[in-house]
């Protein structure tokens, strides 16, 4: 049997560690080709690279600096012959009290959560074709803000949403479908154990996700058993925002 992915041909965003290295797994696993960037972790992901033995290949490039990501794209699509797939994982999360929250933290938190979803986007698409398949990881907290000092976090994840029901119109007619995957409370470095700690009882499921899982939706949006769906929020986050 054929893999679902293959011959497919896909950029990760941010993917050398957490739940962006958990989708590059997965979609090499199901048969993708992959080029995902990396801001500064340069070991891990090469690291990574070498792990999946050719199928991955990691380039550098700060999501938050518009022309660095525009090259890494375009040197991706000409590695890879083309862009199938985008999958804009990269984000940052830098909380604190609005009345108090620096301005240059709120500039890099749009830069990398927001605009680099634009730049991103607007990249690939000089590449893809119909039949091609943005996703973005969100959060759950474009829905739902369940603590203080998730407020700008919260206006950037929102935005990706309100981003992806739009594109649907937008590309629609070219073929392609965008999707927001919104990930709840999941065992990454983002986030400490004491705060996993804290919020796992509050979870119904009984349990944090892990980015495996965010990976395995990710890829199968990718699909072409997917083909229907498009302009949606899915949120994974085991009930917790129920």
């Amino acid at each position: 049997m054929s893999l679902p992915l293959a011959h497919r041909r896909a950029v990760v965003t941010g993917g050398s560690r957490g739940i962006g290295a958990a989708i590059v797994r997965r979609l090499v696993a199901d048969g993708a080709q992959v080029v995902f960037t990396y801001a500064a972790s340069a070991e891990r992901a090469h690291a990574l690279a070498a792990e999946l033995d050719g199928r991955a290949i990691a380039v550098q490039a700060d999501s938050g600096d518009p022309a660095a990501l525009r090259a890494a794209i375009s040197r991706a699509a000409e590695q890879l012959g083309g862009i199938d797939i985008l999958v804009n994982s990269a984000g940052i999360l830098k909380g604190g009290d609005v009345a108090t929250y620096p301005q240059a933290d709120f500039d890099r938190m749009l830069d990398v959560n927001v605009r680099a979803v634009f730049v991103g986007i607007q990249a690939a698409l000089a590449h893809m074709g119909p039949g091609g398949r943005i996703v973005t990881i969100g959060s759950m907290v474009g829905d739902v803000v369940r603590f203080p000092g998730s407020s700008v976090y919260a206006l950037t994840k929102g935005a990706v949403a309100s981003f992806t029901r739009g594109l649907a119109h937008d590309l629609g007619p070219r073929g392609i479908t965008v999707n927001n995957v919104q990930p709840g409370p999941t065992v990454t470095e983002i986030v400490s154990p004491d705060v996993h700690e804290m919020i796992r009882p509050m979870v119904p499921i009984g349990r944090l996700g892990h980015d495996r899982e965010i990976g395995a939706l990710v890829a199968w949006l990718c699909r072409e058993e997917a083909a229907f769906v498009t302009g949606a929020s899915i949120t994974a986050d085991g009930g917790y925002s129920a």
